[in-house]
């Protein structure tokens, strides 16, 4: 089966927005209007075909990306393919939006226009940012009260700092939007109400905004001609750009990230939806268009280069696994280079494992069909796959590639949770792995000491969601205990510890001593491990033994148990026997010597330190400042956003459970806030001494 669709007519992109600003509704007008849903599903009731999961039609909120194939017919006349990754807009699934941010080539960052930019529209921005993808901005919701689209276009540059080319101007505003003035063709798009938005009539730009339409096409062409030194000397020299050259400027300038081409309009009044898709067509990149992705060369560690061609190896990334309940577990990845056929064999090199495709799904929504073979910039569903989780590269086990690994951030909150009864203790393990597999910001743990099942995740919101969806998908019933903080332990000071490990009781005896420097590592977090060992003091096949013995107590800290983090062992000296040494007893005295030195060395608890933004009404200012203060906030500053002042502070997560429910009171509903965590930092000793009490008891 040949190549249905030219690569270069392939468009992978996402929709990226701000948690209700319409993202769920905008895509389902899309798969509306390129003929895949027949009847519109609405957010409001809950039958949006891309938000498939049970709790996220319940609740109005996208919660995992689905992919979905599409294909709409250009202004040009030639069909193209979509890819759409559908993104959560929610603060505690940020890791989705940044998986699927790793495998798009482009993406639509959709606007309220009544609230213009908001905190998680930043959040998206940036993580775009580090991905460097290609943006294009859809102003939605022109029809709600103080829908504002000049305002929007004002926040762009002063909040993200970002370059809008005004493609569109609204013709109305609130109620009375009707249509759009396209700057290029000069001419205006009035939508038929009666029509679902189907039709429209192509009409002359009302006397109204004639002149705002000039000055605004006249910005636009001062912007993009910069990007292209003979557009630019020709306009200096009074020849303006025709419209094409205007439109190929534009493509080159966001396929550059130099600026973003901006649109207006209301997916739910079936509003500006198509020349969005035209605008998808003409300017966001096809996977020819953006730079090969890098990866290392599993046998020569070298850096290589992986080109979206058919003829070159295989090479695809798992960005996402679902639990299907018809298929089981689905693998979704990106095709880089190179063509899958159904059955083959592929290598995982992350795992170092090899696995077979058992089927291959083209993936819409919910609904599925199974194909033979796939294509580089396809995005393929995959069954059947044992060992491969997120993040994992996929490739021909005859030219391994490791493709850039994704980065999942630490969980900060946790609970412990345990079956309502207890049948179904094991029911509960799976179903908890399983999610776990799914998405890389949980983690299940067991406590050694409680044997207490402990669940970890990202916010409070990401665990509620966990515990639904174990009740809902796997039947098991929960009970959960209150969030406890992931805290941390390190050490403040250099000391020195010498320890000897002694055992004789007939037979072989054990030995090993060992004089070990530990101090705080100075460059960052992690353990640090080195070896100053001369004249063999330490035989060199013992040292391993010494870091695997300090690491295996790094997990449980001196003060409470906690995990420590940025500690550096240096050994120095030490001793051995030639017939009771071994790498055994060598881990045995490293761990006991770390016990001894960790007491010493000025431990200290850390806790996280979460990055919280306040957005409130004028009038409540005091009261959120006061409230913040209270919970050991440090404030960052204060700014004003239109109306409403934005308030940045660092505050501990251990003073953020349920501020959600005291923000609403003390601001009678009107303030908002995001928090995304942001360092760890010292615990004061009065709070420290609580924690320790607290938590020495128990382990």
């Amino acid at each position: 089966m040949a190549r249905e669709y030219k690569i270069e007519d392939y468009r992978n992109f996402g929709i990226m927005a701000h948690i209700d600003a319409g993202k769920t509704t905008t895509t389902e007008r899309i798969l509306y209007y390129t003929g895949k849903s027949h009847k519109i599903g609405e957010v409001h009731d809950g039958a949006a075909t891309m938000d498939w999961m049970e709790q996220e039609q319940e609740r109005g909120i996208t919660i995992t990306s689905a992919a979905t194939t599409t294909y709409w017919k250009g202004r040009d006349g030639k069909m193209r393919r979509f890819n759409i990754i559908d993104t959560p807009g929610h603060v505690d699934f940020t890791i989705e939006v940044e998986r699927s941010l790793r495998v798009l080539d482009g993406a639509i960052a959709l606007l309220d226009a009544n609230a213009g930019v908001e905190p998680q529209t930043e959040t998206v921005w940036r993580q775009a940012e580090k991905y460097n993808v290609p943006r294009m901005i859809f102003c939605n919701k022109m029809d709600k009260t103080g829908a504002d689209f000049y305002r929007s276009v004002e926040m762009i540059k002063t909040r993200l700092g970002a370059t809008a080319v005004v493609m569109q101007l609204p013709i109305g505003a609130e109620t009375e939007f009707k249509g759009v003035v396209d700057l290029i063709e000069m001419n205006a798009l009035v939508w038929r109400d009666e029509s679902l938005g189907a039709a429209w009539d192509v009409v002359e730009i009302p006397d109204d905004l004639k002149e705002k339409a000039v000055e605004y096409r006249e910005k636009l062409i001062e912007t993009v001609v910069e990007i292209d030194e003979q557009a630019m000397e020709d306009y200096l020299n009074g020849i303006m750009p025709d419209n094409d050259k205007i439109r190929a400027l534009v493509r080159q300038g966001t396929i550059e990230v130099k600026f973003h081409p901006m649109f207006c309009g209301t997916a739910f009044k079936n509003k500006g939806v198509q020349p969005l898709l035209d605008a998808v067509c003409e300017y966001l990149p096809s996977p020819l268009d953006i730079p090969a992705i890098k990866g290392i060369d599993v046998k020569t560690d070298a850096e290589i280069e992986r080109h979206p061609d058919d003829a070159e190896p295989l090479s695809m990334l798992a960005f996402k696994i679902m639990n299907d309940p018809f298929v089981g577990s689905l693998t979704f990845c990106r095709i880089y280079s190179g063509k899958l056929e159904k059955g083959a064999s592929v290598m995982n090199t992350v795992k170092e494992k090899r696995e077979r495709v058992g089927r291959m799904l083209q993936m819409h929504s919910n609904s599925r069909e199974d194909i033979e073979e796939a294509f580089a910039g396809d995005i393929v569903a995959l069954a059947g796959l044992k060992e491969s989780t997120t993040g994992d590269t996929l490739c021909d086990p005859l030219n391994q590639v490791i493709l850039e690994r994704m980065e999942f951030p630490e969980p900060v909150i946790q609970i412990a949770i345990e079956p309502k009864t207890k049948g179904d203790q094991e029911k509960m393990g799976l179903a908890l792995n399983r999610l776990a597999a799914e998405d890389p910001s949980f983690r299940v743990k067991t406590d050694q000491e409680s044997g207490q099942t402990i669940i970890a995740g990202m916010g409070e919101l990401h665990l509620d969601i966990i515990v639904d969806r174990m009740r809902r998908e796997f039947k098991v019933e929960a009970t959960v205990g209150a969030p406890q903080v992931a805290y941390r332990e390190t050490i403040t000071r250099q000391h020195e510890e010498d320890y000897t490990h002694k055992k004789q009781s007939g037979g072989t005896g054990q030995f090993a001593r060992v004089k070990i420097i530990f101090e705080p590592n100075p460059e960052g977090d992690e353990f640090k491990f080195d070896s100053k060992i001369v004249g063999g003091s330490v035989p060199k096949e013992y040292i391993p033994g010494v870091q695997k013995g300090i690491e295996s107590v790094l997990s449980s800290g001196p003060l409470a148990g906690f995990p420590m983090l940025g500690v550096k062992a240096t050994l120095i000296d030490g001793a051995y026997h030639d017939v009771d040494s071994s790498v055994l007893a060598f881990e045995i005295a490293s761990r006991a010597c770390f016990r001894e030195a960790a007491k010493k060395a000025g431990a200290q608890l850390l806790e996280p330190m979460m990055k919280v933004e306040v957005v409130t009404p004028e009038d409540y200012v005091g009261d959120v400042i006061g409230d913040l203060n209270s919970r050991r906030g440090q404030i960052q500053g204060q700014e004003s956003r239109g109306i409403a002042v934005v308030i940045n502070a660092h505050v501990p997560l251990a003073n953020m459970f349920k501020y959600v429910d005291n923000l609403r009171s003390m601001s009678q509903g009107r303030a908002q806030y995001s928090m995304v965590f942001d360092h760890y930092s010292p615990v004061p000793s009065n709070v420290a001494a609580e924690i320790q009490a607290k938590y020495s008891g128990q382990k």
